[in-house]
């Protein structure tokens, strides 16, 4: 198994526009001049953190989702965000993993942030999601799913935890401690790809978007407050050796989640 390139994209969302946020992801993404892998967006990427999602949810022939599958295409790269997605009578904050020839695959957000009122909007996903990238198992979450560390638990299936978020700046500290967290407790690589900005609620958004190896040391470049593009690479080596030579996961609890 070779080596994966992952792309981390933080910008500042404009508030419920879906054409003006894929146009800057676009212009973004363009700017990806080398090879890679793996291109990650922030949570609801093309409207912010809205509840209006009656106003602004899409299915799967929606032009959100053909604009991921272009791109993913053209770049030759699994493509992640999360959009609004409406199934039904229901919408779901689901986080998309469009592959380069087109499948998809996805992952409802299982821990709905209730001083934002999402339970009383979205509909709270069962089930969680691994996904193969080149040979490397990713799983995904959002947001708030990183309070809660029995959900993301990793039971010896996945190298790599993606956190996307709308994750204020008020609690950045919280954000990089539990992101660092997760990267020690579960021996692999972690991503947090959150926005900039100010959304149309007036919350602020510091960023804060890092990629920390199974050590949990930060290895991005990634500056707060700054919209940027950077693309690292993840050792396979380095994760291999590492669990080798200090295999926690022998001494880890059984458990069931209901």
């Amino acid at each position: 198994m070779n080596d994966l390139k992952v792309t981390i994209i933080q910008a500042d969302l404009a508030w419920e526009n879906k054409e003006e946020n894929i146009n800057k992801f676009s212009s973004f993404i363009s700017e990806i001049k080398e090879e890679t892998d793996l291109i990650i967006l922030p949570e609801m990427f093309s409207t912010g953190f809205t509840m209006k999602a009656e106003k602004l949810a899409e299915d799967f022939k929606g032009k959100t989702v053909q604009w991921m599958k272009d791109i993913a295409k053209d770049k030759n790269a699994v493509l992640i965000g999360s959009i609004i997605i409406k199934v039904r009578e229901l919408y779901y904050n689901r986080l998309v993993i469009m592959h380069s020839n087109g499948n998809i695959e996805y992952y409802d957000k299982r821990h709905l942030f209730r001083m934002g009122n999402e339970h009383y909007v979205y509909t709270q996903g069962k089930k969680k999601h691994i996904s193969d990238v080149d040979g490397w198992k990713i799983r995904p979450l959002i947001c708030y799913d990183i309070r809660f560390p029995v959900w993301s638990r990793n039971e010896n299936d996945y190298d790599v935890l993606i956190y996307i978020a709308n994750w204020p700046e008020n609690r950045r500290d919280a954000w990089l401690t539990l992101l660092m967290a997760r990267a020690i407790e579960n021996q692999c690589y972690v991503i947090g790809v959150n926005r900039v900005g100010q959304d149309g609620n007036a919350i602020s958004y510091s960023g804060d978007s890092v990629v920390i190896n199974p050590k949990g040391k930060i290895i991005s470049k990634t500056k707060a407050y700054k919209e940027s593009v950077e693309t690292l690479n993840l050792s396979i080596s380095e994760l291999t050796e590492f669990r080798q030579k200090f295999p926690v996961d022998i001494d880890a609890d059984k458990f069931n989640i209901i």
